[in-house]
């Protein structure tokens, strides 16, 4: 037991002896480091060798929205409002197939209210009340057009004979120069041929008679939507200003004064579009008529009235009225005859297209070709005739409403900012009062 203090002595004088040693390497080793850390540097400095850093310690993920790329954020935000938008258009050309024939039949009205309204003008500027000069031009106008489908029909019922007996000499005639021609045709192919034909109309019979069950309700839908259009036109012509301030009240107070604006420039848009376009197809119809007539086609007048009917169908109605005229100079007077006519349509048809509709409509309804054929293609393939005849003036239409908003929002914008920079002016007023829509007086070009 006297032994145990000793041994503990020892021990503890051994390890403070240890100690003592480890606190003289350890500065003996941290005055070697610190003599050669400046060679060290002065080395780093001439061939610097990389360092190997410890990973910064892992902290809070990034927002998701934060880690997609710009351009497929700014997609994403366009790609979802096209669709809102295609959506939107979806259901509204859903509603417009529902009620097609009211559509169809209100915006007749319409491009016959532009054409019609001049005469009502100049009526009450003589002195006639707006009642009676309104009833008056409505009627006369629908009346005259209801004499233009009357001739078209009488000359194709008392010429439907002469007609069908030219056509059937036209055919044997064709065939005879099959026969003689080199393309070695036999009488026995010819005949095959017609066989055919004969057979798919016996096979088709049934078809037939149900597209004549639906031309009865094509009758019926045609005079409820001449009906429409009728009542529409002298309600257009009658009470116009009062349905567009009606309009108007639909109209958010905060866009109304662009809206306002904007309406009378599309409806003297629309009004020039009608009337250049009315006189174009009249002259069209004159001078092509006058052409097949002195060349002895068959039913010269009303072919004059389908290609003045025609013409309001841009490019494509003038190229389809005037192959018409052409297949009936062929098949009735011959080659010559045809290749006359076709000299004719398009003499005529060019002097249009360079002279007279770049003079008669201006460059307030001017709308490049590649358009008007996609709009008139779109239409037709959207609401058949009526779709290809309304698509163009909706689109000229269309053009002039977007480029005025487009410049009234510019003349906005450089107002308010001339209003701030102007000295003494103050600050801007935190609420402003509504702006009141500005309804221009009724003009002669315009809805009365």
């Amino acid at each position: 037991m006297s032994r145990v203090p000793g041994w503990l002595g020892r021990l503890g004088a051994n390890l403070t002896e240890m100690g003592e040693r480890l606190d003289e390497r350890r500065a003996e080793v941290e005055k070697e480091h610190a003599e050669s850390e400046p060679a060290d540097a002065s080395a780093a400095a001439v061939d610097p060798a990389p360092v190997r850093r410890p990973a910064p310690p892992a902290g809070p993920r990034p927002d998701p929205a934060q880690a997609v790329p710009w351009g497929v954020r700014v997609a994403a935000e366009a790609g979802w409002r096209l669709l809102v938008l295609a959506g939107t258009v979806w259901v509204l050309m859903r509603v417009i197939s529902a009620v097609q024939l009211v559509v169809f039949a209100f915006v007749i009205a319409l491009l016959v209210t532009a054409l019609l309204q001049p005469t009502v003008a100049r009526l009450m500027r003589h002195g006639v009340p707006r009642g009676p000069a309104t009833a008056l031009t409505a009627i006369l106008g629908f009346v005259v057009i209801g004499l233009m489908g009357w001739f078209v029909t009488w000359q194709v019922m008392e010429n439907i004979d002469t007609l069908s007996t030219q056509i059937q000499n036209g055919i044997d005639d064709l065939r005879n120069w099959l026969l003689k021609s080199p393309f070695h045709v036999t009488d026995k192919q010819i005949n095959q041929i017609a066989k055919n034909l004969r057979e798919a109309i016996g096979a088709n019979t049934d078809q037939i008679t149900s597209a004549g069950l639906e031309g009865v309700q094509v009758v019926v839908e045609a005079l409820t939507g001449i009906l429409l259009v009728f009542f529409s036109t002298l309600f257009l012509l009658y009470d116009g200003v009062r349905i567009w301030q009606w309009f108007l009240k639909l109209v958010p107070s905060a866009a109304r004064p662009g809206v306002a604006g904007a309406g009378p420039r599309a409806w003297r848009t629309l009004t020039a579009y009608v009337r250049g376009t009315v006189l174009v197809a009249l002259i069209d119809a004159v001078f092509i008529g006058i052409g097949i007539y002195f060349l002895d086609v068959p039913m010269a007048v009303p072919l004059a009235v389908f290609i003045f009917l025609f013409s309001f169908i841009p490019l494509v109605g003038a190229v389809a009225s005037g192959a018409l005229a052409v297949i009936v100079a062929l098949v009735t007077q011959g080659v010559f005859t045809a290749v006359m006519t076709l000299a004719v349509v398009l003499a005529v048809q060019q002097i249009e297209g360079h002279v007279l509709q770049p003079f008669i409509l201006g460059r307030a309804v001017r709308v490049h070709p590649l358009a008007v054929v996609l709009t008139v293609a779109a239409g037709g393939m959207v609401a058949g005739i009526g779709g290809a005849v309304v698509a163009v003036p909706l689109v000229a239409v269309t053009n002039t409403v977007v480029g005025y908003l487009r410049q009234y929002a510019q003349e906005q914008q450089v107002g308010a900012e001339e209003r701030v920079q102007e000295p003494g002016s103050g600050p801007p007023a935190t609420t402003e009062a509504a702006p009141t829509a500005h309804v221009p007086a009724p003009t002669a070009d315009e809805p009365a």
